[in-house]
């Protein structure tokens, strides 16, 4: 394996494929994380996945991540708007951050395209439902890749 990446799933991602189905579509949350588990697979990254619709878990889970892996993966749902104590929680760690949003967070309602969590993280992907999650793999494997050869 070539690291360790945590995927974090904030607030109401648990009701994908049942809510909101014109906004969010059909897939369920298990499909997506089988999706990420294959794709963490074909690159070589062991990969651990958490849901809460909590938000002092998943920062128990960020705070928990030091040392233990060498990316996150989060969406934050609709903690991304106005939690900075997920934020800050980002922040402190020194390990690389990638945002991700399965629809397009800066085509929907005035108070949505605002990210708490952006300044933060290393990049963000937004609006292409499950396959962000994916690219956000793809990143994180060369980010860590690279991080590898310089030590």
């Amino acid at each position: 394996m070539i690291g360790r990446v945590l995927v974090l799933h904030g607030p109401n991602l648990n009701m994908l494929g049942t809510r909101e189905k014109n906004i969010y579509g059909t897939t369920s949350l298990a499909e997506v994380n089988n999706k990420i588990y294959k794709k963490a697979k074909s690159l070589n990254l062991h990969v651990d996945i958490v849901q809460s619709n909590y938000e002092g878990k998943l920062i128990d889970c960020i705070q928990s991540a030091y040392g233990l892996y060498q990316g996150i993966i989060i969406n934050p749902a609709a903690l991304t708007h106005y939690s900075i104590a997920l934020r800050d929680a980002l922040a402190a760690l020194e390990i690389p951050v990638i945002e991700v949003h399965i629809t397009n967070i800066y085509k929907r309602e005035a108070f949505r395209k605002t990210s708490v969590i952006a300044p933060v993280a290393y990049g963000q992907i937004s609006g292409l439902g499950s396959l962000g999650y994916c690219l956000a793999l793809e990143a994180l494997a060369d980010i860590i890749q690279k991080a590898t050869r310089e030590e």
